[in-house]
């Protein structure tokens, strides 16, 4: 799909805005989440970004003249911090900045994203926010969330997070771009603020499609999908996932759409709880044949749901539940010989610590290394970096 411009304008002024800390935005593992109210209190989102800036920074990242990606799940309030962290993020000196079209972008997305994109202004992503409270419910007086992700794509590292819970301590002012209007998030294009600073509107499943084709056998899988003996179906959960499974299933594999469930995001994700399991993704269950199924309606042979920001699934045969630790094991025993990407094995593979023992056996068997990390995806991103993990999973 195309994009329009819109001519060149001037630069926008930025202002000083003062504020005081609050006293509660330590990162977790997965970023900063809270309700949506304490999200909307004034300044506390602004600090956080800040905060952010503030921190990298101080750790040598040079972000002046450079592109970020800002994208979410699309939950609740999700387009109004967008908004903040544009004004923020220009008034920093961030020269562009990627966002997916409504703002839509799952975190496996935001990761690939800033990887692989190159700005209209020839820059590659130094980071990104990702607007995700993850499995968490969204709506007005459910969560909100936003996370960091570094140059490779991977969640902050605890030196970062560490840097910015000190910055929010002591912060005492922001900057801000002032006159900049909201921008239109609602189709590809690109936006030309002045100053040579620009905002780019993508489609991210088209970058994340190319990677999967570079990682799968899109050819052996779409001749897969196509025998009359399978059938499956993908709950996205009213998150993110759902744009991304038909760009994949149906796009790319020529699936019929019917295989897509509760594939349009919604900001309350429906009224539901955006977590992959047996109690929440009722709908999927039902359908595979483990709860209350409609007279005459067919089970499929496999099925799966993505959490809110479709970093997090759950898989279901007919009539059986795959247990996430029995699912990375599977993956890990059958990555070389079914997945072009492994066809010269894995390095090595990694679970979380509550995760079950059923990955050390295969570990065993293929006599690959094998690491236990705490929970938390940054410390399988750091066995990733050191060229050590090529398979990973945890409990959840």
């Amino acid at each position: 799909m195309g994009c329009c411009f819109t001519a060149p304008a001037f630069e926008r002024p930025t202002t000083t805005v003062f504020t005081t800390p609050y006293d509660d935005q330590k990162p977790g593992t997965s970023g900063l989440r809270k309700k949506v109210a304490v999200f909307k209190q004034e300044h506390y989102l602004a600090n956080f970004v800040q905060a952010t800036f503030n921190a990298l920074r101080e750790e040598g990242v040079d972000f002046r003249g450079r592109c970020l990606v800002v994208s979410g799940d699309g939950r609740y309030w999700m387009t109004e911090a967008i908004q903040t962290i544009l004004r923020i993020a220009t008034a920093n000196g961030v020269k562009d900045v990627v966002v997916g079209v409504e703002g839509l972008m799952s975190t496996p997305a935001v990761s690939a994203v800033i990887r692989r994109h190159t700005s209209v202004s020839g820059e590659k992503p130094f980071g990104g926010f990702i607007l995700t409270a993850s499995h968490n419910p969204g709506g007005p007086d459910a969560d909100f969330g936003i996370k960091y992700n570094g140059s490779n794509g991977a969640p902050a590292p605890e030196s970062l997070t560490s840097k910015i819970l000190e910055h929010t301590k002591k912060i005492d002012r922001y900057v801000w771009t002032e006159e900049l209007i909201d921008i239109d998030l609602s189709k590809p294009a690109i936006k030309r603020l002045g100053g040579g600073k620009t905002v780019e509107v993508i489609d991210a499943a088209t970058d994340y499609v190319a990677l999967m084709r570079e990682i799968f056998d899109f050819e052996a899988l779409a001749a897969f999908v196509a025998r009359k003996d399978f059938s499956m179906v993908f709950d996205g959960m009213h998150g993110v996932a759902g744009p991304f499974a038909k760009a994949i299933f149906v796009d790319a594999l020529g699936m019929d759409e019917s295989v897509l469930q509760n594939c349009e995001p919604s900001e309350d994700f429906g009224g539901g709880h955006p977590d992959p399991n047996l109690t929440y993704a009722k709908d999927l269950v039902e359908r595979m044949g483990l709860g209350t199924q409609a007279a005459g309606e067919e089970t499929p042979q496999f099925g799966a749901a993505a959490d809110g920001d479709a970093d997090r699934n759950m898989i279901l045969g007919k009539g059986f539940f795959v247990t996430p630790s029995d699912s990375v094991a599977v993956l890990a025993a059958n990555a070389a010989a079914a997945i072009p990407y492994f066809h010269d094995g894995l390095k090595g593979v990694a679970r979380s610590m509550p995760t079950s023992g059923a990955l050390d056996r295969v570990a065993a068997k293929l006599e690959v290394p094998f690491f236990e990390v705490p929970t938390g995806w940054k410390f399988f991103g750091n066995l990733m970096d050191d060229g050590k993990c090529s398979v990973c999973g945890e409990e959840s």
